[in-house]
């Protein structure tokens, strides 16, 4: 079993890839786990199931709203975790919302770019600076006793960017900008938090069957199950547990070298 027994902080936790984190942190040992989304009810059916699939003895979960937009709800955020669970060991910052239009940038929606930007960009400079101050203030732990020249950690984050981060597809220019700005807002937390102990790194999928992914689609007639393979050598859209899996292992003490990365899941998409 991976290394994952602290505590979990994930917004976006109602459905799709956030959801798919808790239940795998459930799964695979941690001790709490703090589900955060702007739809509760979402959030607290969540907390059940992984309940329900917790291995960890001690597991307790707990449910919020968040709008992670909002300054002062995801500081509210970040204190009720450290106030209920002690810590923060892991943040997984999937909150997002879908594209709804696909246009040239001539004719691209300034509301939608906005919008985009508000949830996308402005949501994970909150959410990253509001936990990297959280960790930065906690006790730090050994990454392995047995090798203490691995040094000490307080903590890891994982945000959510996209495909469309690495590579620039065209009629999405709202989405790839903001998706862009999550990773360059990755790298410098990860740069500024490296020497506290603190990694932070981001995830770039590509295509991913989520309720997101859903409402882009009936949104966007363009987007079908077909087109969406266009460009992805293994032909396939990916899973909500794969870009877990992937959000789990950079949590865990497993990639206790690595900061700073963004880690395409994108079936070779990026390859190009």
């Amino acid at each position: 079993m991976i290394d994952t027994t602290g505590y979990a902080f994930v917004t976006g936790g109602g459905s799709g890839i956030g959801k798919a984190c808790s239940l795998l942190f459930a799964e695979q040992g941690v001790r709490g786990l703090l589900v955060a989304d702007l739809n509760l009810e979402t959030a607290r059916n969540t907390v059940a199931e992984a309940t329900a699939a917790a291995t960890n003895p001690a597991f307790r979960a707990e449910a919020i709203e968040i709008d992670v937009s909002l300054e002062a709800s995801v500081k509210q955020g970040v204190e009720h975790m450290v106030k209920s669970f002690g810590r923060i060991d892991y943040c997984v910052h999937s909150a997002g919302i879908p594209l709804r239009s696909y246009a040239p940038v001539a004719s691209a929606s300034l509301l939608e770019f906005q919008d985009l930007n508000r949830v996308h960009v402005q949501g994970t400079f909150l959410v990253t600076g509001a936990v990297s101050a959280a960790m930065a203030s906690q006790e730090p732990k050994p990454v392995d006793a047995s090798s203490p020249e691995r040094g000490v950690v307080r903590g890891s984050i994982v945000n959510m960017a996209s495909a469309a981060a690495l590579i620039t597809p065209p009629n999405m220019v709202q989405y790839s900008a903001a998706k862009f700005a999550v990773h360059g807002i990755t790298k410098t937390a990860a740069i500024e938090n490296a020497p506290l102990g603190i990694r932070v790194n981001c995830l770039c999928p590509a295509w991913t069957e989520t309720p997101l992914l859903r409402q882009t689609m009936d949104a966007i007639p363009p987007l079908n199950d077909q087109t969406l393979l266009n460009g992805i050598p293994m032909q396939r859209i990916g899973t909500a547990k794969e870009v877990a899996q992937s959000a789990i292992f950079l949590c865990s003490t497993w990639s206790s070298f690595i900061t700073g990365l963004a880690l395409p899941i994108d079936g070779g998409m990026t390859i190009f």
